[in-house]
């Protein structure tokens, strides 16, 4: 694998050297500037009798388009049937917002994740009411979740993201990011994949774009959507992504490119390493693309 140095510009990445695999790697470390998050509510151990719901039926948000699809939020009211739910997606994505009946915030990010229900068939999604009953307190206190709105991400039953307070765009990021399985974007999942990919494009001399990032990373959360988009948009560039840490494969990977910020930008084309960009500036991003496109790009 090709040794690569970084030239352009850093915005936001990921530091590695919380990552206790990827501490070899590191010659410096930078921190993550955390992104602004609505504020959380306590789950009140209270009686909730005389309050009225906040969670109101499946409502558009704000200026979408009405659908005739149908609502695939499934609501759960104990452990028993949580863990039923879990079980039956298999390795599908579950999305599972814990709320409450006196949360605002709650309810006005549900309307968001109803609209997501019905565009993403391939995820499933879950409310569970954390104030409703002894059952749903029981089953939040076993998640360990304490505040609302909180969502948590699973795959095979296992936990594998967890957010607290989101905005509708970082939920959609997160969708996507852990759910993908459907884009343009080349999953690969070892130094092989990577290999193949670059053989598979010497004939057609496209530009490879390889987002290389982390299960937990902010800032490849908050990107990965401009990638998906621009996947669908630029069919002469082939977009791939690559999380370091899901495997030994992709962390030797990480090695021999001497990665050590996440999200990494690779661009590659007839088997050569042409160039990086560091950060999760979506108009750098993008120009830099243009750039390896052979398009003038004036920063």
């Amino acid at each position: 694998m090709a040794t690569l140095t970084n030239n352009l510009i850093f915005k936001s990445p990921v530091s590695l050297s919380s990552h206790p695999k990827l501490l070899p790697l590191l010659s410096h470390a930078s921190t993550l500037p955390f992104l602004p998050k609505i504020p959380s509510s306590r789950i009140s151990t209270t009686p909730n009798h005389n309050r009225a719901p906040l969670i109101p039926r499946a409502t558009a948000a704000p200026g979408a388009k009405k659908t005739e699809k149908k609502e695939r939020v499934q609501r759960v009211h104990s452990i028993e049937e949580f863990d039923s739910a879990l079980e039956s997606a298999k390795e599908r994505l579950v999305v599972v917002e814990y709320a409450a009946s006196d949360s605002e915030e709650s309810s006005q990010i549900y309307p968001f994740m109803v609209e997501l229900s019905r565009s993403c068939s391939d995820v499933e999604f879950i409310l569970v009411m954390g104030d409703e009953s002894a059952k749903t307190k029981e089953l939040l206190k076993r998640e360990k979740v304490e505040n609302v709105p909180h969502f948590s991400f699973y795959k095979s039953r296992e936990k594998i993201h967890e957010e607290e307070g989101i905005g509708p765009d970082m939920l959609v990021g997160d969708v996507l990011y852990y759910g993908d399985s459907h884009s343009a974007v080349v999953q690969l999942h070892s130094v092989e994949d990577v290999q193949k990919l670059i053989e598979d494009h010497k004939v057609d001399h496209k530009l490879i774009v390889l987002d290389v990032g982390l299960k937990h990373c902010g800032p490849c959360v908050k990107v990965y959507p401009t990638v998906v988009k621009l996947s669908r948009q630029m069919e002469s560039v082939v977009f791939a992504r690559m999380n370091g840490d899901e495997n030994e494969s992709c962390m030797q990977f990480l090695r021999d490119m001497e990665v050590i910020q996440v999200p990494t930008f690779l661009f590659i084309r007839d088997g050569n390493i042409e160039g990086r960009y560091v950060g999760s500036g979506k108009g750098e991003l993008i120009g830099e693309i243009l750039r390896y496109q052979g398009v003038r790009v004036t920063y």
